[in-house]
């Protein structure tokens, strides 16, 4: 593995998913694995699990790691090509890409999009500018419409408490917010859902929510929440904002928000952080059948499972 920016960067995904539970048996296995390099995490917008756990399977296997908050700690970067240079932004990334090459063995690099032009952020032009210029690996840590960790991280949930011998059920579905939020989850999910191919996949939402079809795939669509959720063993939760009304949100009728009644015998799944009470009620969080501290907690094994296939690469 030369870089990790989607699932298309990931030869095996059940492989993988093993890899990270391997780790999760045993976290020191390979902790010379990366000895002597140095990974540099670079973050242009806020997180906790991504970081923190990001951080924790780089120390498993033995690398040192630098962190490094862009917006507020450095320059603020300029990423269009050809930009006359007479505003805010002060330094180029064509300047301090290839500076963190020489710094740093392999990068983390988490963006955002901006959800006002849709073709800039779908064309994830920032975290390509990375891979471009640092001449190092690059793995994403959320980028403008993908958040590949956090779906490895999911599928490595559902595998691990999945005993039944059939296909699970997975829904994806909307739920509320209190403002527009990206595509990013909903697009990996679904991504790396129809590649893992280990499941009956359906993805509800109310109409005007649909999402990219290169992302969605063959999953199933429903716009009737209650139908989609009948005989669901996963039901993951997360709010998107429209797609085709790009970065808007859009009048939504009916209560989409999930609660025990609509999730029946089902298992709830979100990637945190969430909002309660809104996108799920209390007494799902609280309960047992939520995945939400799993899922957290497996971030550590998804994430050492891609640094190590990529110090691999490196070490061949």
């Amino acid at each position: 593995m030369k870089q990790f920016l989607s699932v298309k960067d990931a030869p095996d995904v059940n492989a993988l998913i093993q890899s990270a539970l391997l780790y999760k048996s045993s976290p020191m296995r390979d902790e010379d694995l990366g000895r002597g390099k140095r990974m540099g995490l670079l973050f242009l917008n806020p997180s906790l699990r991504t970081r923190l756990s990001t951080q924790v399977a780089a120390n498993n296997l033995g690398l040192e790691v630098v962190v490094f908050n862009v917006g507020q700690e450095g320059w603020a970067l300029e990423f269009a090509d050809g930009a006359v240079m007479n505003g805010s932004t002060v330094e180029h990334v064509k300047d301090a890409a290839p500076v963190l090459g020489q710094y740093f063995d392999l990068l983390g690099i988490r963006t955002f999009p901006g959800l006002t032009d849709r073709s800039a952020d779908y064309s994830e032009h920032i975290i390509k500018q990375f891979v471009k210029y640092s001449g190092v690996p690059v793995v994403s840590l959320e980028s403008a419409t993908l958040h590949p960790l956090q779906s490895l991280t999911d599928l490595l949930t559902m595998t691990e408490t999945f005993k039944e011998k059939r296909k699970p059920k997975v829904v994806l579905t909307w739920a509320p917010h209190v403002k527009a939020l990206p595509q990013c989850v909903a697009n990996s999910f679904a991504e790396w859902v129809n590649a893992w191919d280990q499941s009956e996949f359906v993805i509800t939402h109310p109409e005007g929510y649909e999402l990219d079809g290169s992302f969605s795939g063959d999953a199933r669509i429903e716009y009737d929440q209650a139908k989609a959720l009948q005989g669901a063993d996963y039901v993951y939760v997360k709010n998107w904002s429209s797609y085709s009304q790009y970065g808007k949100i859009l009048p939504e009728s009916g209560n989409w928000m999930m609660n025990l009644a609509k999730l029946g015998k089902a298992r709830a799944m979100h990637c945190l952080p969430v909002r309660r009470n809104v996108e799920l009620s209390d007494e799902v969080l609280d309960s047992r059948q939520s995945l939400v501290t799993a899922q957290a907690a497996n971030r550590v094994w998804a994430a050492q499972a891609v640094l190590s296939e990529i110090l691999k690469s490196m070490n061949a």
